[in-house]
């Protein structure tokens, strides 16, 4: 696997680029199944419809922290989504203030339409796993994230 834009062949022993690696596939291969759907949406896009679409509605900010996406990224994105059709800003009943992001009808439709493809995609990624490799692989995924924010 050596390049001329990368003389030295990946490091398939570090975790760290094995989890990257995963996630970057992982990313192409909904992106790919939203392109299949007929959908315009990036990876992000999708996030934000599927925190709401689990959340329900939710500020900005509480939005990007669920998403872990920056708040200028969440400006944008929702921006593009709004565009689309699939969200709308609201007044929030307590701070007249403060805005609530929620999903329209064709938000909440195209995500029961996506969410499919994203199971799919995760299920086809896990074939080669029996249910206790999988059960394994996600219980050794939890401890490290844990490990990881406990430090934060």
């Amino acid at each position: 696997m050596i390049s001329p834009t990368c003389p030295y062949p990946p490091q398939l022993d570090s975790v760290g680029l094995l989890i990257s690696m995963v996630r970057g596939e992982l990313v192409r291969g909904l992106e790919r199944a939203l392109a299949d759907l007929g959908l315009d949406l990036r990876y992000t896009q999708f996030l934000v419809i599927k925190r709401l679409a689990a959340c329900g509605p939710m500020s900005a900010t509480e939005l990007a922290r669920a998403s872990e996406l920056d708040g200028g990224a969440m400006t944008r994105l929702l921006d593009q989504l709004e565009t689309k059709g699939y969200l709308r800003r609201r007044p929030h009943e307590q701070d007249r203030r403060a805005l609530r992001i929620e999903l329209t009808e064709a938000g909440e439709a195209i995500w029961t339409h996506m969410s499919s493809a994203h199971k799919a995609m995760l299920e086809d990624a896990q074939r080669e796993l029996s249910d206790e490799e999988r059960a394994r692989l996600r219980d050794y995924l939890q401890r490290m994230l844990g490990v990881l924010r406990d430090k934060d």
